[in-house]
């Protein structure tokens, strides 16, 4: 007779579990204030033609990952990733969403993040925060260096719901609870037993 599996609990990172997008704030902390102005010229257009709806997350990520990452060694870059997920990342956090992390893993539920953002500074945070696993958009290598264009696909909308269905392996029997704020994680709260989009206070757990 087989046990019952625990229970998982799937987070989004930016917007839910930290009160703004990462994604900047690390591209600032990886080239320096200098480096985000030379390429500002470059960087606004997309910005405003994502937030227009003229791109889609995908290949508004894609263009910016061109820009920023090609070329970069992936052991240096992994450095400063594990430095920003220190110094940076705990600053960020929601303490409620932090205080709700805490009641699943005390109930022994399997903790996950599923995150558009990049795996390679996620990780560090996610392992001294108690998570079980990241599952994030990871980011292709030759050579030792970044090439700038994902390694899969960009983890966002659908992507979220195929990949955290492929890390369960079996849903059959697992009760999913998820959080997520954006258009980008409706696919992954339509799988949960559980959906809470912008928690709000009325619904935190009781004990």
């Amino acid at each position: 007779m087989s046990s019952q599996p625990a229970p998982v609990a799937a987070f989004d990172l930016d917007g839910t579990l930290t009160r703004r997008d990462t994604l900047l704030p690390f591209l600032t902390y990886l080239v320096g204030w200098t480096g985000m102005l030379a390429r500002s010229p470059t960087l606004l257009p997309i910005l405003a033609a994502y937030a227009a709806g003229l791109l889609s997350n995908s290949r508004a990520k894609e263009i910016v990952f061109d820009r920023f990452l090609t070329g970069r060694p992936l052991v240096e870059f992994n450095r400063i990733c594990e430095r920003f997920a220190r110094d940076r990342l705990p600053g960020v956090m929601r303490p409620r969403m932090l205080t709700r992390l805490g009641w699943h893993r005390r109930r022994g539920h399997r903790c996950v993040i599923v995150s558009a953002s990049m795996e390679n500074y996620i990780l560090p945070w996610a392992r001294t925060a108690g998570f079980e696993a990241v599952i994030a958009t990871r980011l292709e290598t030759a050579d030792g260096l970044l090439t700038g264009r994902y390694d899969g696909a960009n983890c966002h909308g659908t992507e979220k719901a195929r990949r955290l269905l492929a890390w369960l392996g079996q849903r059959d029997g697992c009760e999913i609870y998820a959080y997520g704020d954006s258009r980008g994680d409706r696919e992954m709260l339509a799988l949960a037993d559980h959906a809470f989009y912008r928690i709000t206070p009325e619904e935190e757990p009781d004990g």
